[in-house]
């Protein structure tokens, strides 16, 4: 391409960019509050533009040792590091071709995906639970030549590139300070860079980016079938990255607590691209055990998590008022404090704020489906706590409830320039597909056109989540379109709807309803495989409880459950399960695996 050709290209581009900027300013829609984004074309021009907006402001906070302080990494370093390494990375041969990303949340992953995906090649973020076949299978799948991993991996890449049957000849290790026989080290990569930088070496940073082609490539960890490779193009994302912070306020003072997979694209877009588009910082959590002192060190005002992780914190805190004698008082302090809120007065005890780092402002759930009422009892303690909805397919958000005016028992709202559909709703309910449509859609799936045609239909994609709207555009999911029982009446049950009344019981720390057809009357039968908690259990039984007696209990709260529920619905069978369930690598409970149902 001439460089007269990449001007007129660049310049339609930008063109577009603030036209959709200028159509959110001028927007008319109450719940679009904050319109303080800016037009940005692809990634490269995300970061080229944060670094001259928030030069020396931090852009992560990162720990030299386990355990030590967090130290900040400007704008301006990032971008050092990111340039040097594309630049060595492009010198190495590697320009254009498929690099994989492989390790624990770090500076080091983020500095390797935007190295790759800002003017390298294709970024492909890879699951560090796969084990050693599957990783092969994806480096097979999705063309890989090139892998940066963490410590842990290294044999594994190096074993398959000896193998000879893929297209990998390097394997760059992110946590070694010096090149060894095998593998090389993105540190000495980055020295690399930085002295061809000096030398004059202006590939990787004129290198032009092509926003409607695939940019980075997802392979998804879904619970039924095989992985598909999803494209995602530069422009799909930053369609995320300018809308999203219209619906929920992010300014450059937050930080963002980094937990979650960040190759899952619910973090990746949201938890680490989101930060530094809007000028805020991220701090990488150093794993799920230190999660509450981390937050205490950082002491962050942005998360995302999954319900897992919100239940966890919210039944501790109760767990502990209650063990202290202080579980009245706390819900006569709630009760006041929604009033006080009101007004910017939170009575909240400084205990319980501490939990959370003291300066927590917005808390976002994703992955699956919360209880409302856990939603509202973390809004009570004063802190926005908001429901999403998104898919890999979409970048990855379809809708997120707005921090004014959110709705806890809905997924969420479309961000300006995303529509949503119900497809062949039920005349009764309402129920049907849930369908999206916007710039933030996938490209397809990689050489896959069979299934890219099955979901991408009329420029509209299927999500296969089953779900209704109301009358002001906000999304509520009833279930899985492959997951609903059909009665042999004819009537759809959603189990979905079912573990979500059971994750109420306090005995039930998780299970899967599933359906099986009565060999005796032909009926079909509503069966569910519970794992118990054991410490309510212990709490309600003592230490040396039966089985039998622990199914009782059980029994006594389902009982109650089936009181409220139609005849279809009405749980006919349970089984105790000991051992854990078969889970994706996203933690959710593989539904169509036969050894999942019965205990």
């Amino acid at each position: 391409m001439n460089h007269k050709d990449y001007e007129k290209i660049k310049a339609k581009e930008w063109e577009y960019a603030v036209a959709r900027i200028e159509g959110i300013k001028n927007s008319k829609d109450p719940l679009v509050l904050y319109k303080n984004v800016r037009p940005i074309i692809d990634l490269k021009h995300m970061l080229e533009t944060s670094t001259e907006l928030y030069g020396d402001r931090p852009a992560f906070h990162v720990k030299d040792t386990p355990g030590g302080p967090y130290k900040p990494i400007s704008f301006k370093e990032a971008k050092k590091d990111v340039d040097s390494l594309g630049t060595a990375l492009i010198s190495m041969g590697f320009k254009d071709k498929h690099i994989g990303v492989i390790g624990e949340n770090s500076y080091h992953w983020a500095i390797a995906y935007l190295a790759i995906a800002c003017g390298t090649g294709v970024v492909v973020p890879l699951d560090k639970e796969l084990t050693e076949p599957e990783l092969k299978q994806l480096v097979l799948d999705g063309e890989i030549s090139c892998v940066f991993c963490d410590e842990k991996f290294k044999q594994t890449f190096i074993d398959v590139k000896n193998s000879g049957e893929t297209q990998l000849t390097t394997v760059i290790n992110m946590e070694i300070s010096e090149d060894k026989d095998d593998e090389l080290s993105i540190l000495s990569l980055i020295e690399k860079g930085k002295k061809l930088l000096e030398e004059g070496n202006k590939e990787f940073i004129d290198a032009i980016i092509d926003r409607d082609k695939m940019g980075v490539l997802l392979f998804t960890s879904g619970t039924t079938g095989m992985s598909k490779g999803v494209m995602l193009s530069h422009g799909n994302i930053v369609e995320v990255l300018m809308t999203a912070p219209t619906l929920v306020n992010v300014v450059p003072d937050d930080v963002f607590f980094s937990v979650l997979p960040i190759h899952h694209t619910y973090e990746c877009t949201c938890g680490f691209l989101m930060p530094l588009y809007m000028g805020a910082s991220l701090a990488f959590c150093e794993g799920l055990k230190h999660i509450v002192k981390n937050i205490s060190e950082i002491k962050p005002t942005m998360f995302l998590c999954v319900p897992l992780i919100m239940e966890s914190i919210y039944k501790k805190i109760w767990a502990q008022a209650k063990k202290s004698g202080m579980e009245k008082k706390l819900k006569t302090v709630l009760k006041l404090n929604r009033i006080t809120r009101k007004v910017g007065i939170n009575l909240v005890p400084k205990k319980i704020t501490d939990v959370f780092g003291g300066r927590m402002k917005t808390m976002i759930c994703g992955g699956a489906a919360i209880d409302p009422a856990i939603l509202d009892g973390i809004n009570d303690f004063g802190i926005n706590c908001l429901q999403g909805y998104g898919l890999t397919e979409c970048a990855p958000i379809c809708a997120i409830n707005p921090d004014k005016g959110m709705r806890s028992a809905s997924a969420g709202y479309p961000p300006p320039g995303v529509e949503i559909k119900i497809d062949d709703p039920d005349e009764e309910t309402g129920i049907g597909e849930i369908c999206a449509k916007g710039p933030n859609i996938m490209l397809g799936y990689y050489k896959n056109e069979e299934a890219t045609r099955e979901v991408l239909r009329d420029g509209w994609f299927h999500t296969g989540d089953l779900g209704y709207i109301d009358k002001d555009n906000f999304v509520y999911i009833t279930g899985r379109k492959k997951s609903v029982i059909i009665t042999k009446n004819g009537k759809n049950v959603y189990p979905e709807e079912i573990e979500y009344y059971l994750g109420k019981i306090p005995y039930v720390e998780e299970s899967l309803v599933w359906g099986k057809d009565s060999e005796e009357s032909g009926e079909t039968l509503i069966n569910a495989t519970i794992r118990l908690n054991e410490e309510e259990i212990k709490q309600a039984l003592g230490e040396d409880y039966s089985d039998q007696q622990a199914l009782d209990l059980v029994w006594e709260e389902v009982d109650k459950l089936n009181a409220e529920l139609p005849y279809f619905k009405k749980i006919r069978k349970i089984d105790i399960r000991k051992r854990e369930f078969e889970k994706t690598t996203a933690k959710k409970i593989k539904r169509f695996v036969e050894s999942n149902k019965g205990a």
